[in-house]
Order: C-alpha cells, then sequence, then structure tokens
C-alpha cells in the first residue's frame, strides 16, 4: 500500500488548492525540488506531481520545476496536468518519469490513451477526477455527464497502469476520502486504483489498512501532510507490510 505525497506545482511553486480552485492556492514551498527531497528524506518511496497551471492550459507549464524534483529524488514521480498528446509523453518519460497521468485527454481522446499505453507500457495511468459523480476535465473546470466507473470501464485491458480517482468535492478540505465511491470504483475494474481528494488524518491512514481497502494501489497525500496532521513515519510504519 503505497502514500504518494503531493506536489501540486502553480507558478513554480507548491502549493495546496482548496476544492481545486486556482484562486484559493495556499503556498506551501517555493522550491518543489526542495520539498521533493525532504519527502524522501522522510521516508516516503514514490511521488505525485501535478501541473496546476499545464491542467488549465491544455500544455506543460511548469516544466522546469518538474524538472528540477526530477533531479532532486531517487523516487518514482509520476505526473499529470496539461499533457494531451503522445509526442508530450514522450518527451516526460524520457526525462525518467516513471509514469504519465492523463486526465482530460482520456475523456475527449481514450484511443491516444490506449495506443499510449502500446507504446509506453506501465507508464501510463489515467486521472478520473468526479464532482457529484460525474467527471470532470479541463483542470477540473468543465463537467461532463460521464459517470466515473464507465469512464474506467472504457480502458479495462488497454494496459493502463492505475486509475487515480479525485474526490472534487473532498481535495484539499481535510474531510476524508470518499471511501465508499473510491472503493467502488476499485471493484468495479481490474485497473489499480489510487485514491485522491480528502486524505485528512491518521484516522484515514488506519482505514487503509482495513481488508475491504486492500484492493487499492495506495492513496495520495496534500495538505494534511503539510500541515502536519499526518505523522510520516508513522503513517508509513502503520503501511509497511501491506499488498499494493
Amino acid at each position: 500500500m503505497i502514500l504518494f505525497p503531493a506536489i501540486d506545482l502553480k507558478d513554480g511553486q507548491c502549493v495546496r488548492l482548496k476544492l481545486g480552485d486556482m484562486e484559493q492556492a495556499t503556498i506551501y514551498n517555493p522550491d518543489p525540488a526542495a520539498q521533493a527531497k525532504a519527502f524522501e528524506d522522510q521516508g516516503f518511496t514514490h511521488l505525485h506531481v501535478v501541473d496546476l497551471n499545464g491542467a488549465f492550459a491544455g500544455e506543460s507549464v511548469n516544466g522546469a520545476a518538474v524538472d528540477a524534483i526530477l533531479k532532486a529524488t531517487k523516487n518514482p514521480v509520476q505526473l499529470g496536468g496539461g499533457i494531451r498528446s503522445l509526442e508530450h509523453i514522450e518527451n516526460w518519460l524520457s526525462k525518467g518519469l516513471a509514469r504519465v497521468i492523463l486526465g482530460t485527454v482520456a475523456v475527449r481522446d481514450p484511443e491516444l490513451v490506449k495506443a499510449a499505453c502500446k507504446a509506453f507500457p506501465g507508464k501510463i495511468a489515467v486521472g478520473i477526477d468526479a464532482r457529484g459523480g460525474k467527471v470532470a476535465v479541463e483542470g477540473w473546470a468543465e463537467a461532463s455527464e460521464l459517470e466515473v466507473v464507465e469512464l474506467a470501464k472504457r480502458f479495462e485491458g488497454a494496459g493502463v497502469a492505475a486509475i487515480i480517482y479525485t474526490d472534487i468535492d473532498r481535495d484539499g478540505v481535510l474531510t476524508g476520502i470518499n471511501w465508499d465511491s473510491t472503493l467502488a470504483l476499485a471493484a468495479a475494474v481490474n485497473i489499480p486504483v489510487i485514491a485522491s481528494g480528502g486524505l485528512a488524518s491518521m484516522d484515514d491512514i488506519a482505514r487503509m489498512t482495513r481488508p475491504d481497502a486492500q484492493i487499492l494501489e495506495g492513496a495520495i497525500s496534500g495538505r494534511a501532510l503539510y500541515d502536519g496532521r499526518i505523522d510520516p513515519a508513522e503513517a508509513l510504519e502503520m503501511l509497511k507490510g501491506l499488498p499494493s
């Protein structure tokens, strides 16, 4: 069971948003590379990075910050936000990313996702962000009529390495992971699912250790880590030895 610390990039800085709103950003570290190294030093083994500006712009914006992060940490890094072509995917993977996360393009052009999975086996994750059970795109700015499980099932058998499922209504507000919808998604598809959005306290970490949660690959933590609501050493010890 992997606990992914999150670095969300806005204007080259490490921030956290509230409910996905770019106007409600709290700066946690002006040096994302230093934050990546700090997470590694705390014992984390993976890193989740999102280019927030890129998600809205539809192209990579915080590339320099991501490059610096890749140089600063030995941990595998997965990146999402504005990656919408095979050329972009290949470029990022060539720089040493472990996984590329495709979100908006998974809704707009699912065939591109399938082609990417064939071209880069094990390197493609799909980000499914939902508000009220419906998939949101374009940096969460637009809602679709697509149901979460319906979208996920489109990629069964395509070679997607993981689905990162974010409940936008819980993101950055420390209300706890939406376990019902997250576990329901994980049970509905054969693709590994990573929970994102709302992880609030050590209670959520404890919830990850329960048998029904073992179908998850892991969970992503942002604000709770930065605010000190989760103790890294204690959390990692609790999750040690659990399957992922």
